[in-house]
Order: structure tokens, then C-alpha cells, then sequence
């Protein structure tokens, strides 16, 4: 029985086909986004119902239990979010490969640091 090939002939000669990673990213950003439409939604209502408040009126917004949390899942998934989409631009565009690592390491990085900045100006914010 003739099994079925999913590369071309000359993939196939070349020795080059898929690195068996993508698919993993794949997932974790489709994740991301669907974990990111409601939370958006959710926060875009609350930023238009706090328009005309003072400030005062958003620390005890973001003093709400409800709010810190969801307002912290945000955070962790659009700075996840946004870390595989660079790392994807870096492997799409990026073509020197002495740079392509260290210059995903510092996006990872970068983004690790930025949320770990906004998570402690909410429990800054909810703990007052």
C-alpha cells in the first residue's frame, strides 16, 4: 500500500519539509486571540463607562477583585499574543541568522518585562 507523501518531490530530495514546531505556536496564538476577544470587549465597555470618572473612580474600579483579575488575564494574554506574532515576524523577515535568536530573545524578554510592569500596577492599583 502506497503511503501518502504531503512534500514535493524535490522537498523530498532536498531533505527539507516541516520542522515539526509550528504547530504549537499555531495553537498557543489562536489561544491567545480567543482568550483576547472577550477580555477586549470587556475592557473596552469598562473604559467607556469610566470616560467621565475621575481617577478616584478608577482606583476603586480596579480595586474590584473582578476587575484586578480580568484585568490581569488580559495583560498575560495580549503580551503573550503579541510576543508570538514578533516572533514570527522576526522568523519571517529576519533573514541573518546570527541575529535572529538574540533578536527574539530580547522581543521575549521585552514582552516578559512589560507585563510583569502592568501586573504590579494592578496589584499596585487593587491593593490600596
Amino acid at each position: 500500500m502506497k503511503r501518502f507523501q504531503f512534500q514535493t518531490p524535490l522537498a523530498h530530495a532536498r531533505g527539507i519539509g516541516s520542522a515539526k514546531s509550528g504547530a504549537g505556536q499555531w495553537w498557543a496564538q489562536r489561544t491567545s486571540a480567543c482568550a483576547l476577544a472577550p477580555l477586549t470587549l470587556w475592557f473596552i465597555v469598562s473604559a467607556v463607562r469610566l470616560l467621565s470618572d475621575d481617577h478616584e473612580a478608577f482606583l476603586i474600579w480596579i480595586a474590584s477583585p473582578v476587575n484586578a483579575v480580568l484585568m490581569a488575564l488580559m495583560i498575560l494574554a495580549l503580551f503573550r499574543h503579541m510576543g508570538l506574532g514578533l516572533q514570527v515576524i522576526v522568523d519571517d523577515y529576519l533573514h541573518d541568522d546570527r541575529l535572529r535568536t538574540p533578536v527574539k530573545l530580547s522581543v521575549q524578554a521585552g514582552c516578559q518585562v512589560l507585563a510583569t510592569i502592568a501586573l504590579f500596577a494592578i496589584l499596585r492599583g487593587s491593593i490600596r
